[in-house]
């Protein structure tokens, strides 16, 4: 009778820490999701149905026209094609040279070696603010302000990124590129053909970890940008929501869920790989 009884209430059976986590960690997501929840309610409101009182959660007469100003007086599409390019780009240069750099700190023999994987951990260290003074003399003297290039040059490779590459790449058995070597294999074919193929949860996470940066970058794309065509989507959501005298908060909270939507679309698609490339790259 008690065996039945306990099978019929698993949940009895549970040690009361473990309940008492689970409960913990219930109520913190809530509160995390609180915010995301009121963003995208608040999207559908109206500006006088925002400054409420008291506030409601779910708007009483909802409305698109939040979204329907970004999508045709904001010009959304000349932003959001900016902000598409420039992660594009700067996940893939991201994905080739860290690769390339943590192959090489990983699997090669050179003079300064350790020397070099010094520099790329102390560069971990030094805060992106800092070099933005000579970054922007450095792009002013190559004449690409307020282009692609001035935008996705100084990302195309970053420390972080080479440190995965390298950490998930010592993983890889030396035996597989040895006999690749006897085989005659050069160490571009080696690297493309057999290190690359095996490196797909570590590529994966960089990606992903690239992307958001990229996608949510505002700081360099407002210094480097200087007319509206090159304007991304944080720079323009910065600029257009806010009026001479007031913010418009509804078009703020439907920016942000135009901005934040590919990024939770690309993590949902992505994030078996991304869980498995942190679980397998971590410090050694």
């Amino acid at each position: 009778m008690t065996r039945t009884t306990a099978r019929s209430r698993p949940w009895r059976g549970l040690p009361p820490a473990r309940t008492l986590s689970h409960a913990a960690l219930t109520a913190g997501l809530a509160v995390w999701l609180m915010p995301f929840a009121w963003m995208v309610l608040g999207s559908f409101k109206t500006q006088d149905e925002i400054f409420a009182d008291p506030p409601t959660w779910w708007p009483r007469s909802p409305t698109t026209g939040n979204f329907t100003r970004w999508l045709t007086q904001l010009h959304f599409g000349t932003y959001f094609t900016n902000s598409l390019l420039v992660a594009v780009i700067t996940v893939l240069g991201n994905l080739l040279f860290c690769s390339m750099v943590g192959y090489a700190l990983a699997k090669m023999d050179f003079a300064g070696k350790r020397v070099l994987l010094g520099v790329v951990l102390v560069t971990i260290m030094v805060p992106g603010v800092v070099t933005f003074v000579p970054l922007f003399v450095i792009v002013a003297k190559l004449g690409i302000l307020n282009t692609y290039g001035a935008l996705v040059l100084p990302f195309l490779t970053q420390p972080v990124g080479v440190f995965l590459m390298r950490q998930f790449m010592l993983d890889i058995p030396d035996s597989l590129m040895e006999a690749a070597r006897i085989d005659g294999a050069s160490e571009l074919r080696i690297f493309t053909r057999i290190v690359m193929p095996l490196c797909g949860p570590a590529l994966a996470t960089l990606g992903i970890l690239t992307f958001l940066g990229s996608w949510n970058n505002f700081l360099w794309p407002i210094v480097a940008s200087q007319s509206e065509s090159m304007y991304t989507l944080p720079v323009a959501l910065s600029l257009y929501s806010t009026g001479q005298y007031s913010t418009d908060y509804g078009t703020l909270l439907a920016g942000a869920v135009l901005i934040i939507t590919p990024i939770l679309a690309l993590f949902v698609f992505l994030q078996r790989y991304f869980v498995q490339g942190i679980a397998t790259a971590g410090l050694k």
